[in-house]
């Protein structure tokens, strides 16, 4: 280490010039990256729906649709707007009134479940189909054209809809989450640091850190828009420490009489051995989150870990070289800290740890109750603002013609068309199935085949399958839609064993049963592989159990406050949050208890250790603690995507929940648990020694 130090010194002005020369490959695999706006493409690609959906783009050459409703238009004109959008690129085909009879027809003489499928008043319904999947870059270029040839009386709903709107509102933010929290981090910085211009420095250094990372995601192919709208604030959240750490070293050195070369060269060996032990668990932590077979946990988990690295990189490289070089512009904006001393809050929380120990027992019920009960949404469109237009759009469609989602089937080409008309009235017999749509009730039953038109053939048949829709008035995750997939699921078994539903609602549901196991299991591995980690740090089986045992609480009251405010979480925050803050945020204990078990280990007591240990890390934890918080607080109030907003939310009131328990309950187990640690941790036998024979002195004089 010792070397690292001496070289970065050395090679300040390469590395300089190296890094600046590196943000142009970076920028380049940035822009090359592709964003993917569809959560469901995370779902297993061997569950059944799933796999429905690879049939659907093999057999039919398709994987996404869309419903179109207009409002006081005529006839001729909506004939019109659908030969339009027929000629849009990658607009496969477009089912409306006239697919099946001449709009001369008049309405009466038609049946009223052939008239009811496109028709409710005034308004009239098409349903177009893409030859591309929903989240293809082609087909939300085919909404976008279809959006502009439709007039204000037109809504477009579907999922491609929402993905576009989702793209064009979260491509639009994501450049001012990191402007607000830049923008907050430098407050707190300012106010934190003994230099108005060291922050900037921070700030650069990481900011090329979270460049170099979001470049390197050209190698994995694409990221999720979640991912990409949290990777920089995150990064920035969890990596700053490392700066400050670096800087304080710094300075400590200078203050000992070392000349600045010396000085850096010391302060880069130090951090890089303190900051690789508290990365480990911060990475440890992202690691944890590869293990969801929700692979959007391993997306994030991968492109965070990455960006500890790179961070921790940056840091021991790049910051130096800059501090170096401009040292004599930081010393010149240097002023006194203005955070305060905080011994006499140090004392107070030793003296009066009892206290704390009995808010800890009283807190821990009530949190953990409202940990296990707070509810969440697996609705996509509930993540989104009521006023973007695909939202108007669905809500347009169940207002006029009762459809909250639609499902598809796929059948064997072998099931007979009787078979299939029975098939289609006993869907109609499900609670809340509101139509169905196939070849029968499209043309009806007595139409020979060769009769159909080949556009409406091709997209009910395939050389292998035929397919049916079915609209039903339930919302996408609600548990009514859920029961009704299980029912339709045993109808269209029994017809067909390998037959399979496909579509949103059948994928949500895929992804409550999914997640649930996944959230069981992505805390079991965090807590595991962090308490492993802190367990060969400490050479201790005790303090694992102690410092996990704290931040779990801490957990527990942050994912448990929604459920008394009465607030619903998007359901990815149930499961990444808690295994975030666990990674993000044991270091602070991890701090406290190093230097507590430094003093103990250097002969003063429980309580003195715990004393001056709050004392040297306390400002460190507040420090870091507020950090964090500045980083994702701003971007929680302002995101209008609640997927982005909550999470953002949830990290920073973690933050602080974190840093509050570290400095009020770590304290006070270390003082209650301290025999357990002496005697459970190796390094301490001379501590061991000196309770045995203070309890000898104390035993005897006891008799005596």
């Amino acid at each position: 280490m010792k070397g690292l130090g001496k070289a970065v010194v050395k090679l300040r002005i390469p590395i300089i010039i190296v890094a600046i020369a590196l943000l142009v490959p970076a920028a380049i695999g940035f822009l090359k990256t592709r964003i993917n706006y569809d959560v469901l493409t995370y779902l297993p690609k061997d569950i059944e729906t799933m796999k429905g959906q690879d049939i659907l783009v093999d057999e039919f050459g398709t994987g996404a649709f869309s419903f179109l409703i207009t409002e006081g238009m005529q006839d001729k004109d909506v004939s019109k707007l659908k030969k339009e959008i027929e000629g849009v690129d990658h607009v496969k085909t477009v089912l409306w009134y006239d697919s099946i009879a001449d709009i001369s027809i008049p309405e009466e003489i038609l049946p009223d479940k052939y008239r009811e499928i496109f028709r409710n008043g005034d308004a009239t319904m098409m349903a177009i189909i893409y030859d591309t999947t929903i989240s293809a870059d082609e087909t939300m270029e085919a909404v976008t054209e279809i959006r502009k040839l439709s007039g204000d009386q037109c809504f477009l709903s579907g999922m491609t809809a929402v993905v576009l709107d989702t793209k064009n509102l979260s491509d639009g933010e994501v450049p001012i989450y990191v402007g607000i929290a830049v923008l907050l981090s430098l407050v707190v910085l300012s106010l934190s640091m003994d230099s108005f211009l060291i922050p900037i420095f921070f700030l650069l250094s990481i900011g090329m850190a979270i460049i170099y990372n979001l470049g390197s995601n050209m190698i994995r192919g694409q990221i999720s828009y979640i991912t990409l709208a949290l990777a920089a604030v995150l990064q920035l959240a969890v990596t700053m420490d490392y700066s400050i750490f670096l800087w304080h070293s710094y300075c400590h050195e200078k203050r000992k009489g070392l000349q600045k070369n010396e000085a850096m060269a010391a302060a880069i060996n130090s951090t890089f051995s303190s900051v690789i032990g508290s990365s480990v668990t911060t990475v440890a932590g992202f690691i944890a989150l590869c293990f969801m077979s929700f692979t959007l946990g391993m997306d994030l988990g991968i492109v965070m870990a990455k960006g500890v690295v790179i961070g921790v990189i940056c840091c021991v490289t790049v910051l130096p070289s800059m501090i170096l070089i401009f040292d004599k512009a930081i010393a010149k904006t240097s002023h006194k800290p203005l955070l305060p001393s905080f011994d006499k809050v140090s004392n107070f929380i030793v003296n009066k740890y009892p206290i704390f120990l009995i808010l800890f027992l009283l807190i821990l019920g009530p949190a953990f109750y409202g940990y296990k009960n707070t509810k969440v949404y697996y609705n996509l469109d509930s993540s989104l603002p009521a006023s973007l237009p695909s939202i108007k759009a669905n809500n347009e469609l169940n207002d006029k013609f009762e459809m909250n989602s639609t499902h598809i089937i796929l059948l064997s080409k072998d099931v007979d068309r009787k078979t299939v008309s029975h098939l289609a009235d006993d869907l109609m017999d499900v609670d809340g199935v509101k139509k169905v749509l196939g070849l029968d009730t499209l043309v009806g039953s007595s139409v020979p085949m060769e009769l159909i038109p080949d556009d409406v053939r091709e997209v009910v048949e395939s050389d292998n399958y035929q397919l049916l829709m079915v609209m039903s008035e339930y919302k996408v995750a609600s548990d009514e839609v859920n029961h009704q997939c299980e029912v339709i699921d045993k109808l269209i078994k029994e017809v067909d064993s390998g037959a399979m539903l496909v579509g949103e609602a059948p994928c949500t549901k895929d992804l409550i049963d999914t997640t649930a196991v996944d959230f069981r299991n992505v805390s079991i591995i965090s807590i595991a592989v962090i308490a492993v980690i802190i367990a060969l740090v400490f050479r201790s089986a005790s303090i694992p159990v102690l410092l996990v045992s704290a931040i779990e609480f801490a957990i527990f009251i942050n994912l448990g406050i929604p459920h008394y405010t009465g607030t619903v979480l998007p359901f990815v925050a149930s499961i990444v949050i808690g295994t975030i803050q666990l990674g993000s945020t044991v270091d602070y204990a991890i701090l406290l208890t190093n230097n507590y078990k430094e003093k103990r280990l250097s002969g003063f007591d429980r309580k003195e250790s715990v004393r001056i240990a709050l004392q040297k890390s306390i400002t460190s934890i507040i420090v870091s603690g507020f950090t964090f918080f500045s980083a994702t607080f701003g971007v929680g109030l302002y995101s209008k995507i609640d997927m982005i907003s909550s999470l953002c939310t949830l990290m920073a009131r973690g933050a602080i929940i974190s840093m509050f328990t570290v400095i009020l309950v770590v304290p006070a187990f270390l003082i209650l648990f301290d025999r357990l640690i002496v005697y459970s941790t190796i390094g301490f036998g001379e501590v061991r020694k000196e309770m045995k024979k203070h309890e000898h002195i104390v035993g005897g004089k006891h008799l005596a």
